[in-house]
């Protein structure tokens, strides 16, 4: 478990963490979400002790990462998949590694396999391609068979296979009972992967709850309806009080839900072709709920579309 109280960062007279207090627990995928410039990163790195706090601390199971005797036995972290000297074998940076958290060599072969670099173990690290060097980082986030987890963009450059997988195995490792903590950009694939959701902006906790939870509370709930009888049913739906936009060969429902909309279409002897509630998506939640948190504004309205510019 993570707990952060608290915590803030100052560098000169930034504020990059304004008294973040917050929760991770175990055996669930909880992502780490924000705008750029919201404090994901400063904020990993206090957990991890690579920064200081200049208030409030970060716990892990209890005690602070520099009071750990062995970190990397308690804490896995891939922050920066280019971290590593180039001229050292994936192999050779990993045996380092384990030696200097006194962990047994065979879990270098062990990661190895797991994370699918055996065959290129004796390779300089520096001749590998961002997406093999994701999977360096996570075998080393994975080297002492640690508690918790954290990784910052593990799917930067992996190839939509390796994105499966990397998806798979974190929800396998929570599934385990273990901690894990993943920063991303990629909105949809947070969507897919984490059940639970730290939102911040501008240093600030904005959320914490399900993702479910997260999305529900943003999102306009509208139901879609198509039927041949459009015209009776928008009518009896208008004397109802209820709000109806036009939407794709059919027509969009707010303000009643899918089962009062089929009541109402059978007490009227109106057929009905579909009739599905809609739910949004975890991008339009986020942009609606972190939008006056973005540090460098378009000037385009939330959704807009990007024109192309006219012939001249």
């Amino acid at each position: 478990m993570i707990e952060a109280s608290g915590l803030t960062k100052r560098y000169g007279k930034t504020l990059a963490v304004n008294n973040l207090s917050f929760s991770v627990d175990a055996g669930q995928v909880t992502g780490f979400l924000g705008p750029n410039g919201a404090g994901k990163s400063t904020t990993m790195r206090m957990i991890l002790g690579l920064d200081t706090p200049t208030a409030g601390e970060v716990r892990i199971g209890g005690k602070r990462y520099q009071d750990l005797k062995h970190p990397l036995r308690t804490v896995g972290a891939l922050l920066d998949a280019k971290w590593v000297h180039p001229n050292r074998s994936a192999r050779a940076h990993l045996t380092w590694m384990a030696k200097s958290n006194k962990i047994p060599a065979r879990r270098v072969d062990e990661v190895l396999e797991t994370v699918g670099l055996t065959g290129v173990a004796g390779k300089r690290a520096g001749s590998f391609s961002l997406g093999m060097s994701q999977r360096l980082g996570i075998a080393a986030a994975l080297l002492g068979d640690p508690e918790v987890l954290l990784f910052d963009e593990p799917v930067n450059g992996l190839d939509p296979e390796g994105i499966l997988w990397i998806r798979r195995f974190m929800q396998r490792l929570a599934e385990d009972g273990r901690t894990v903590f993943v920063s991303s950009h990629l909105l949809s694939e947070m969507a897919l992967t984490a059940g639970n959701l730290v939102v911040i902006g501008r240093g600030q906790l904005i959320s914490q709850s399900t993702t479910k939870e997260f999305v529900a509370r943003a999102a306009e709930n509208t139901v879609k309806v198509r039927s041949p009888h459009l015209d009776r049913l928008r009518a009896e739906l208008a004397e109802a009080g209820v709000a109806v936009t036009d939407s794709d060969g059919g027509i969009l429902v707010s303000g009643m839900d899918s089962d009062k909309i089929g009541e109402l279409a059978a007490q009227h002897q109106i057929v009905l072709h579909e009739l599905s509630p809609q739910t949004g998506s975890l991008e339009q939640a986020f942009m609606q709920i972190t939008g006056d948190s973005v540090e460098y504004q378009t000037g385009l309205p939330t959704g807009a579309a990007l024109l192309e510019p006219s012939a001249n």
